[in-house]
Order: structure tokens, then C-alpha cells, then sequence
């Protein structure tokens, strides 16, 4: 009979060889992925880092999941808000970007965009391709990170037609095309 484990519990010690660290990050560096700056503001305080690691989970109830170092000088703001805005970057903000994935101080970040305030009091990005404001329903401890389930109770959409990915440890436009009327 097989035996089931919860998938947050640490991974049982199996035949398999372990995968070296440095090849999983080249590896991954070749799964292209959104660019976004993912914020919150409230009673643990207002922070914002930049992700790639964001997904849809599902659309009934609509639920996005994003990983966060724990680590990480964020993780405290973000647990102790409980909301959070997903700001899917535009190619015009790969500056931003790099604010909010690097040491700047935090009022320096939010000084460099213009905010708006999401229901959850979540700041949202103007001019973002899209904005998805959340409520962080469960978290799940896996290695260094926390997986953040976030239920969407909000969202905006853009007029822009240039997104941003992060591939091959580059940024890169992607360019929509319009739909024709």
C-alpha cells in the first residue's frame, strides 16, 4: 500500500540522488516567467519585493500563489499584513524591478511609481499590465520559503501591450498583440 505525506512536510530521504543546488538555478533560469513587484501595507507595515515565482493555483475561488524568502527582510511585513497586491510589471518598469529586488530602502522603492490603494489597503502599481489584490488565505513552509495561497478579491488591468519576463537571467519584452475590432 502507498504511503501518503502531507506535501508541505519536509521531502522523505528517498533513493534519488540529491540535485546539486547550482544545477537547479541554471536550470530554472530557463523557465521564463511574469515579472512582478509584490506589495502590502498595515499593521506589520508597508514592503514590496520582486517575484517571478507567482501562479495562478485556480479560478473558483480565484487564488494566485507566491513565494517569499523567509528570510528575507520582507517575509515579517507580509505575514503580519495578511494582504498583498500581485503587480505584474509592464517592460517600462524593469527599473522598478530592480528597486524592489535589491537593498533600497523601502520609502525609496514606493518613491520611484506611482500608487494607488487597493481594497486591502495593498498598494497598486499605476500603469501595471495587471494588479491582483489578496488575501493571504494559507501559507505552507517549504525550505527557505513561504508559498503564500492568496485569494483574489480584486483587479485591475491595464491598457499597456508590453510585458516584462525574466529569462535566462535576463529581463525581456514580451509584446501583446491587439485585438482587432
Amino acid at each position: 500500500m502507498a504511503r501518503h505525506r502531507n506535501t508541505a512536510d519536509e521531502p522523505e530521504a528517498g533513493p534519488w540522488p540529491a540535485v546539486p543546488q547550482q544545477s537547479y538555478r541554471d536550470a530554472m533560469s530557463r523557465v521564463g516567467a511574469a515579472v512582478n513587484v509584490v506589495t502590502t501595507d498595515g499593521p506589520g507595515g508597508r514592503a514590496g519585493f520582486t517575484a517571478s515565482a507567482v501562479c495562478s493555483v485556480t479560478d473558483t475561488p480565484p487564488t494566485l500563489l507566491v513565494c517569499l524568502n523567509r528570510g528575507s527582510s520582507v517575509s515579517a511585513a507580509f505575514a503580519g499584513n495578511g494582504v498583498l497586491c500581485v503587480n505584474t510589471l509592464a517592460a517600462e518598469h524593469q527599473p522598478l524591478s530592480a528597486l524592489f529586488g535589491g537593498r533600497t530602502p523601502m520609502d525609496e522603492r514606493f518613491a520611484a511609481a506611482d500608487w494607488t490603494e487597493a481594497t486591502t489597503g495593498a498598494p497598486v502599481l499605476v500603469g501595471a499590465v495587471a494588479s491582483f489584490d489578496c488575501r493571504v488565505v494559507r501559507t505552507a513552509e517549504v525550505g527557505t520559503h513561504a508559498v503564500l495561497f492568496c485569494e483574489v478579491v480584486g483587479l485591475t488591468q491595464g491598457t499597456v501591450h508590453e510585458g516584462l519576463i525574466y529569462f535566462g537571467r535576463r529581463y525581456h519584452k514580451v509584446h501583446a498583440e491587439q485585438a482587432s475590432a
